[in-house]
């Protein structure tokens, strides 16, 4: 054990910048509710073990936990159980393992490592408890520090694409997993609130890293479909100076119809196969129109929703000429008078507007150490 300590690591920065691999020994459950982009979970113990374990921890003490937990990860079990930590610990030579708090289980995977499989691998330090609330303070600070531009514009207007050509932008739909709208949830779904905010975390500091102190975003509500935008990030977004971007509405519908329509289906298809790929992408469109009917009003909804039925019973993606109706209907009764209202609110921030060419250029000039002021 000496030598495995000696090794172990708290330098959470360098292991986040280095993108260090990492195996996660806490239980799956644990390992689901939050994790750390490519890290793979091997537990000591599996979740009825684990809660075994808890259960008599808390009726007879950690001794009487201890034992059993070494009877319960004994024998087959225990052998196979650390030929995977070995097999990870020998492709990953320069990686490390934690626990919940650095504690017990990392210390007695990291000491079976070692006694029976004759590999000394360091652990972190403080585990996942300590690298979370590293990245916790880090995003807090960054985003009170760092400069940040806001990208709005009308629905279909590309700003995704837009973001995606400068290195110092932070794509948090991408981050998300979800298009930022009422239609744009994605069949691989989305991450926990958790695993959100860690990858978006490690991409700021990273970035940081890299020499950006200016950061551009998309213009976001308070959630991006179930993922919240982090209390901290919300408030400077909402204070920062905000570029408009125009573009004509033809361009927007097709846009719209390629991303929400064509690709989408095609997204659905490749999750779930041609035929429960195509009933599913029925129902996620339909289900989409029916969260905002409400607000449509119950004539425009029924209305809108015949259309789109018409359009899904063609074969493949469907009838396009139809899909664009519903697309052209929702923007210029719904959609676009929503982010007009908005615009006027936030006039006074916006301190450039155009088309994408000379919003994509305006955002470059902002320059690698920090945007300037509106």
């Amino acid at each position: 054990m000496a030598a495995s300590t000696a090794l172990n690591r708290d330098d959470y920065r360098a292991i986040f910048l280095n993108d260090v691999p990492m195996m996660d020994v806490r239980a799956p459950v644990e390992f689901a509710k939050g994790a750390f982009p490519g890290v793979v979970n091997l537990p000591l113990m599996n979740d009825a073990e684990r809660q075994a374990v808890g259960t008599c921890y808390k009726q007879q003490g950690q001794q009487a936990a201890i034992e059993l937990g070494h009877r319960l990860v004994a024998g087959e079990l225990k052998a196979e159980r650390i030929a995977a930590w070995a097999q990870f610990a020998q492709a990953h030579p320069d990686g490390l393992l934690y626990c919940f708090r650095g504690g017990l289980r990392s210390q007695i995977v990291q000491q079976w490592l070692e006694t029976e499989a004759g590999i000394v691998y360091p652990r972190v330090i403080g585990g996942y408890k300590a690298m979370r609330g590293f990245l916790i303070e880090t995003l807090e600070h960054d985003v009170t520090h760092a400069r940040f531009v806001v990208l709005g514009g009308l629905t279909g207007s590309g700003k995704t694409e837009l973001l995606n050509q400068l290195p110092h932008s932070v794509d948090l739909e991408g981050l998300a997993n979800h298009r930022g709208s009422g239609f744009g949830s994605r069949p691989t779904g989305q991450p926990g609130q958790i695993d959100f905010e860690n990858t978006l975390a490690i991409d700021v500091l990273r970035k940081r890293a890299q020499g950006h102190a200016c950061f551009v975003v998309e213009d976001e509500g308070t959630h991006i479909g179930r993922c919240s935008v982090p209390l901290a990030l919300r408030h400077t977004m909402a204070q920062a100076p905000l570029v408009w971007v125009e573009v004509p509405f033809a361009e927007r519908v097709e846009r719209i119809l390629s991303d929400y329509v064509v690709a989408q289906q095609a997204d659905f298809v490749a999750v779930h196969g041609e035929g429960q790929g195509e009933v599913a992408f029925r129902e996620h469109l339909l289900g989409s129109l029916a969260k905002i009917a409400q607000r449509l009003g119950g004539e425009r909804y029924q209305r809108l929703q015949a259309i789109m039925q018409a359009a899904l019973a063609a074969p493949g993606a469907g009838d396009v000429g139809l899909h664009r109706e519903w697309i052209e209907a929702l923007l210029h009764g719904y959609y676009d008078p929503m982010y007009a209202f908005q615009r006027q609110k936030q006039a006074e921030r916006i301190v450039f507007a155009g088309g994408a060419s000379d919003v994509l250029a305006y955002l470059r000039t902002q320059g690698r150490h920090s945007c300037r002021s509106p």
